[in-house]
């Protein structure tokens, strides 16, 4: 009786076991993507006038990872369009996360482990992508496509120089909407494979980030086991990269993979979600030798909103990372990178940007500088240094 009453209730336990792992993701969303406070986020008449005329560009976003639809509104997480428009960003780089490894900090780890597969299987991702690192990102390219189609003209991808100027005349006729750009987090998905880098660019990568939280074929990442340099199949990456005017992304690059791209660049380089030496210790924030050598280069340096980065969590904090950034190498190489709905918890979600222009006016930039800050660079170092058509 007992065996015919386990039998039976077999089907139950594995529907019950099937409902919790495929809800999952979305609790560990609702946890790992937090704020400080919850919204709204009130700034003065005089900051929301100044902010209500900029053109704001955020050079990182982990959204795409999530199973939430883009297009909808949403009280969890950092952004969403709907978020996004409320908040005048005008770009938006949407990064692709394809694996972490298991215990994941920020001093050492192997790349032995991985997260994505089981978020990739509970979220019902492509049979393809259980397996490959590459369809990984090719599927997460494919859900920014098809949110940009059917976003009715809001979101735009941006791909060439050219989609880059017509979105932007476009956007001072109606700001009501998103250039959106697409960028690896790390170069793992080539698989090893030099020609992967033409898939990826196909699909619309334009960023890409050399490392994660671990080692890879490329180079070292900050923390990795090895943290070296470019590895021979990683030079034949750069050189291709820049053939192609696909923009380097230096975020979690190790120290010695830095001072190997900086040997090699022609052209400018990015970083597009960090934290700096001077106003917070770290494994894979900035020093002022790599701060210098990157802005040497034209390139642009996103701020990130979270601990590790700025060592607090709060406004103040993320100002006085680009107040210094701007003192040491100057105001047109800072920008934003929010490293929104990467696990990290930030001070505010999109809508609370308001609150960072007025930290901006009270910490003396001015108005000039802060359109500078809140997009500007990363208009000018996008209109340089994309693909022509």
């Amino acid at each position: 009786m007992r065996t015919r009453t386990l039998l039976l209730a077999l089907p139950l336990l594995a529907l019950i076991g099937a409902g919790i792992f495929f809800s999952l993701p979305n609790l560990l969303d609702r946890r790992m993507n937090s704020v400080e406070a919850p919204a709204p986020y009130p700034a003065s008449a005089t900051a929301l006038q100044v902010h209500d005329k900029l053109f704001i560009a955020d050079l990182h976003d982990d959204v795409l990872l999530w199973q939430r639809d883009l297009l909808e509104r949403h009280s969890y997480g950092h952004s969403d369009l709907p978020r996004m428009l409320e908040a005048q960003v005008g770009l938006q780089v949407f990064s692709t996360v394809t694996k972490t490894p298991r215990g994941m900090n920020t001093q050492r780890n192997g790349a032995d482990s991985d997260n994505i597969t089981l978020l990739a299987m509970a979220q019902r991702w492509p049979r393809a992508t259980w397996d490959s690192l590459l369809q990984r990102a090719l599927y997460q390219a494919e859900k920014l496509r098809l949110a940009a189609a059917n976003s009715d003209g809001r979101l735009v991808l941006i791909r060439t120089r050219g989609d880059l100027a017509a979105f932007l005349q476009a956007w001072q006729q109606d700001p009501q909407r998103v250039a959106a750009l697409l960028s690896t987090e790390g170069l793992h998905p080539l698989e090893g494979q030099l020609s992967n880098l033409d898939r990826l660019y196909d699909a619309g990568f334009r960023i890409t980030g050399l490392t994660h939280f671990f080692d890879n074929e490329v180079g070292g990442s900050a923390h990795g086991l090895t943290k070296g340099g470019l590895t021979p199949f990683g030079r034949q990456v750069i050189k291709r990269l820049q053939e192609k005017s696909m923009l380097i992304d230096l975020a979690h690059a190790s120290r010695p993979l830095i001072d190997d791209v900086l040997a090699m660049a022609t052209r400018p380089l990015l970083v597009t979600h960090t934290g700096v030496e001077g106003t917070c210790p770290g494994p894979r924030n900035l020093s002022d030798k790599h701060l210098q050598g990157i802005a040497a280069t034209g390139g642009v340096i996103g701020i990130g909103y979270w601990d590790t980065a700025v060592c607090a969590t709060s406004v103040a904090a993320i100002v006085k990372a680009i107040r210094y950034t701007a003192d040491k190498v100057g105001v047109d190489h800072v920008a934003l990178g929010s490293d929104f709905n990467g696990t990290v918890h930030t001070p505010f979600d999109v809508t609370g940007l308001g609150q960072l222009t007025e930290a901006l006016l009270e910490a003396g930039f001015s108005r000039s500088e802060i359109a500078a800050i809140m997009g500007g660079n990363v208009q000018r170092l996008l209109l340089a240094s994309l693909p022509r058509d």
